[in-house]
């Protein structure tokens, strides 16, 4: 075979595979969106051929509007003028600021524990923590929600451990697995809050209290949380006053704090272990100043200004839930802000996206395998505390619009590890 006949295959054997999810129906296309400073949740679409348009966003996981409040961009400019665009390094070699320093200090104090860590995202923090401090714990086994995000899973499989799935949420089913297991052997329960697509929250009391009877140690994802829910907005944890029994609790930033990274939070030496082994940490460059200056702004604003805007967030998303249910739409019960709508075809999910933005100014992302499991896709609505009542009664005529007629199958929704 030549050079160009393997350059030939090659191509030939990448592009099939991209064929395969166009057939599918989950092929995914970029949204060309432009966000409107003091417009949210406005946004200006740039289509083909010049073609611009506002619309409106349903899908941001900009949950409180953090990324355009006053405060939060003025600490941006601030930084950028005063310390430049990038950190300079890996935190290791030139790159840690006292802007580090200064948010890992306030995230640890949100979560009420000894210290925090900085990550390039969420994904990362997960990847990196779970796969480091399982591999490090001889002979470690891992108890996974399967409905766990894909970092999470990620992670278990990169620490090389035995790992069991335990059924979504259920604590009978994680109680006979771990049973199964020798006492002697460390374990790590590994779950999160509030779970994005359906919307619904783990049983965080029953888990802590699993893991304190068979000596696990306990790994919370409060990413869907952080910002939204307990008194300074420290997550559902918070909410329940659980943050102490958990041993770790890992968050972003990227979210309801409006900008971008994750974290964890845990003990000084749970938290200086992955510092010091996590590849993911020790060879990535260090976040800028800038956006750790605009979080730090994020995030000491929610903890002691955040209640009021938390509660109008929770309102309005349950507005939104009696618009579309009295309107006779397929949404999931959530207990949530998440507000899912399902569709049940890939096809069928991306067609209707699709005329949402072309002829209703509407922008919300279809959501496919392999982020939820076949035959359960769906249209994932995030309402803002923005969002008015005619944003609402707009979208749910839309919705009435683009909807198949048929209801989905009911499918047993599934993610292995």
């Amino acid at each position: 075979m030549t050079q160009a006949d393997s350059k030939a295959y090659y191509n030939h054997f990448f592009q099939a595979r991209l064929d395969d999810l166009h057939k599918e129906g989950r092929y995914r296309v970029f949204a060309n969106i432009e966000r409107i400073v003091g417009r949210y949740p406005k946004a200006l679409f740039r289509g083909e051929n010049g073609m611009e348009k506002e619309i409106t966003v349903w899908c941001s996981n900009d949950y409180l509007g953090m990324g355009h409040h006053p405060d939060v961009i003025a600490a941006v400019c601030d930084t950028v003028k005063n310390n430049g665009a990038g950190a300079g390094g890996t935190r290791n070699i030139s790159g840690t600021t006292n802007h580090h320093i200064l948010l890992e200090k306030e995230l640890a104090d949100l979560h009420r524990k000894e210290a925090a860590l900085l990550f390039s995202s969420g994904y990362v923090s997960n990847e990196s923590a779970l796969g480091t401090l399982a591999k490090l714990l001889p002979d470690c086994v891992i108890f996974s929600d399967e409905m766990n995000h894909a970092s999470m899973i990620q992670g278990i499989r990169q620490s090389g451990c035995e790992k069991f799935i335990f059924r979504h949420n259920d604590v009978g089913h994680l109680r006979s697995l771990i049973s199964s297991v020798e006492r002697c052997r460390p374990k790590l329960i590994a779950f999160e809050s509030v779970y994005s697509m359906d919307g619904d929250i783990a049983p965080i009391a029953e888990f802590c209290d699993i893991a304190e009877e068979f000596g696990a140690m306990t790994y919370l994802d409060e990413v869907h949380a952080v910002g939204m829910y307990g008194k300074r907005g420290g997550g559902i944890a918070e909410r329940e006053g659980l943050m102490p029994r958990l041993d770790v609790i890992e968050g972003t930033l990227g979210k309801a704090f409006g900008l971008m990274g994750g974290y964890i939070s845990g003990t000084q030496a749970v938290v200086d272990v992955v510092r010091s082994y996590a590849p993911g940490f020790i060879f990535t460059t260090a976040l800028p100043p800038a956006v750790l200056s605009g979080a730090l702004a994020s995030v000491r604003h929610l903890k002691n200004n955040g209640t009021e805007l938390r509660k109008k967030h929770q309102a309005r998303a349950a507005t939104l839930k009696r618009i579309l249910t009295e309107a006779g739409l397929p949404v999931m019960p959530s207990a949530t802000h998440i507000v899912p709508v399902m569709i049940g075809d890939p096809r069928l999910c991306k067609q209707a996206s699709d005329k949402l933005l072309e002829q209703f100014d509407i922008y919300v992302q279809p959501i496919n395998y392999p982020t939820v499991p076949r035959g359960t896709e769906r249209l994932r609505l995030t309402p803002s505390p923005f969002h008015t009542d005619a944003d609402m009664h707009a979208l749910a005529a839309a919705l009435q619009q683009v909807i198949p007629a048929q209801k989905p199958a009911k499918v047993k929704l599934r993610q292995v590890a």
